[in-house]
């Protein structure tokens, strides 16, 4: 299994960049996990858009499915063009009834809804979900190939359940919005030393810290995370081939 990341902020992207998002990759499958500001762009660095098998959404904050739209014109040219195989599936779950119609479109794109107790099949992938913390509905995802397994906290806040999903993962990509201040301030978002501690209790052996803030220190964030953790431990770097 094959871990990229093509963006790593939270709220919105940093200037030339994306928000959080990952390419995950396995025997030629591509997934894109989530699909917000500036993804489209910055994935295509690393595959043609074509060769996405599949797009699956942990909720529909706009950081998350802000470019949705665009790459359901760029299928919409690739079939008119006959280049692409359509409809390309975009996985969600269906809370959010608006936000989940949107992700069908005009036969290019077809939205197709997961549930928090569902196991997936996904190409060579077994994903399952993990309901999170946060202000909107949203899921954690846990990636297995049969021999390596993933796990992306998504947004959310600390919460329990997330240890025993996380239990044993070769990588965890964990949020960690929020400086320690703010914690109890901002809701909804992880901290380092919660993410630094999750791994900790989870086992994983391996943590990558995403979904950053564009102000103050972020070496604040990566030492808290190095307190509770103390493991392999950096931030998400983009276009990196996490290989599992």
């Amino acid at each position: 299994m094959n871990i990229t990341p093509i963006g790593i902020w939270g709220g919105y992207p940093n200037k030339n960049e994306a928000t959080c998002a990952y390419l995950i990759e396995q025997d030629d499958f591509r997934c894109l996990l989530d699909c917000g500001s500036g993804v489209v762009a910055a994935v295509q660095n690393y595959t043609e858009l074509k060769d996405i098998d599949a797009v699956i959404i942990s909720h529909y904050h706009p950081d998350h499915v802000a470019d949705i739209g665009v790459l359901q014109h760029a299928a919409m040219v690739g079939m008119q063009l006959k280049e692409w195989e359509v409809p390309l599936p975009i996985y969600a779950h269906d809370k959010d009834a608006q936000g989940f119609a949107a992700l069908s479109y005009k036969g290019v794109t077809e939205g197709r809804a997961i549930q928090v107790d569902d196991t997936l099949q996904l190409g060579p992938f077994e994903v399952t979900f993990c309901e999170t913390d946060h202000p909107a509905y949203c899921l954690a995802m846990r990636f297995t190939d049969g021999k390596s397994t993933a796990v992306f906290t998504a947004d959310t806040a600390w919460k329990e359940e997330l240890v025993a999903f996380s239990e044993g993962a070769d990588l965890l990509v964990s949020e960690s919005n929020l400086y320690e201040k703010y914690l109890g301030i901002i809701q909804g978002h992880m901290s380092g030393s919660q993410a630094g501690q999750l791994a900790t209790q989870a086992s994983a052996k391996q943590l990558v810290l995403t979904h950053l803030p564009q102000y103050g220190e972020l070496s604040e964030i990566l030492a808290q995370a190095q307190k509770n953790y103390s493991g392999d431990v950096a931030f998400a770097e983009i276009g990196k081939v996490y290989k599992l």
